[in-house]
């Protein structure tokens, strides 16, 4: 379609592995992306948010690139300033909705990613071992500018004791029985043992450390996943201590709080299902807090 009917603004949100994984490729998957939105008319700036680091209760660590089209005011005022340091560490959209540390400006890298894509795929950074994409940056033009962003928050922090039920709401399938309780130690655990692989007809080595069982209720959560529901043992899977001391598995809605989505936003869903949903989803605060930094940089 022509440019003029392309949305004046995009967010996009994936894992932060995004910027450096695999070693092999050296960010050749995220100039892909910046290369493919700078031919559609965007300029794109980025941010690696954790959640956690910004007062929200789940320690879900992301990439958010915002795109500006060129027809938009935002895009103007950022040819007009070519103040792209300052855009990225103070005054634009994403820093201004989740603040960073000062910074050294030497230390800002700026290059351009050049060619097709098809060129890209093949040669992007190629003479180096590295990605160049640092936690924060900018394109514009293909030209980019990128710097190690530090989060800047001293406010209040939500943790997952402040999310929680009380026992009494909470349905008895999710508490741990003492038949499964050794079964949930040993995922938990530390080990080190010889597994086989009964496909490929060979043993090897398996080692990992322990996890913190039960998880502790003044500290923001680890990432919600999509295997945290049902009822079976699992490593990755959030248990919490009631205060009367009992094991029990997170429910739905409180998966649902650690996403900072209304109460009960999934319930048409099963249990899993919804669980499963939780596990795929994102942090909304994040979201909120940009479209809010968006809409008071369109007022100004």
């Amino acid at each position: 379609k022509d440019s003029k009917s392309r949305p004046e603004f995009c967010l996009l949100e994936n894992v932060d592995r995004l910027l450096k994984s695999p070693a092999s490729q050296r960010g050749r998957d995220f100039a892909i992306i910046l290369s493919s939105l700078s031919e559609l008319g965007y300029a794109v700036e980025w941010r690696v948010i954790n959640a956690a680091e910004y007062g929200m209760p789940q320690r879900r660590r992301r990439v958010f690139l915002m795109g500006y089209h060129k027809t938009s005011k935002i895009y103007k005022k950022i040819m007009k300033e070519k103040n792209n340091e300052k855009w990225i560490s103070d005054t634009g959209v994403l820093s201004n909705a989740f603040k960073v540390k000062d910074f050294d400006k030497d230390s800002i890298k700026k290059f351009k990613i050049e060619g097709e894509l098809e060129e890209i795929s093949k040669k992007f950074n190629l003479k180096e071992k590295n990605s160049p994409f640092k936690k924060a940056g900018i394109m514009i033009n293909n030209e980019v500018w990128t710097f190690e962003a530090k989060p800047n928050y001293n406010g209040k922090v939500k943790t997952i004791g402040k999310i929680l039920q009380k026992e009494k709401n909470v349905p008895e399938e999710f508490f741990i029985d003492s038949d499964s309780l050794k079964k949930w130690q040993y995922f938990k655990g530390a080990k080190k043992e010889v597994r086989f692989n009964k496909k490929h007809n060979f043993s090897y080595n398996y080692a990992e450390g322990s996890m913190i069982f039960p998880d502790r209720l003044d500290f923001p959560s680890r990432t919600i996943i999509t295997s945290e529901g049902g009822r079976g043992p699992s490593r990755c899977k959030h248990v919490v201590k009631t205060e009367s001391g009992r094991l029990r598995r997170l429910t739905p809605l409180e998966l649902e709080r650690l996403n900072m989505f209304p109460d009960n936003h999934t319930k048409e869903a099963s249990d899993v299902q919804r669980a499963f949903l939780m596990g795929n989803a994102l942090v909304v605060g994040v979201v909120e807090r940009i479209g809010k930094s968006l809409m008071n940089e369109l007022n100004r």
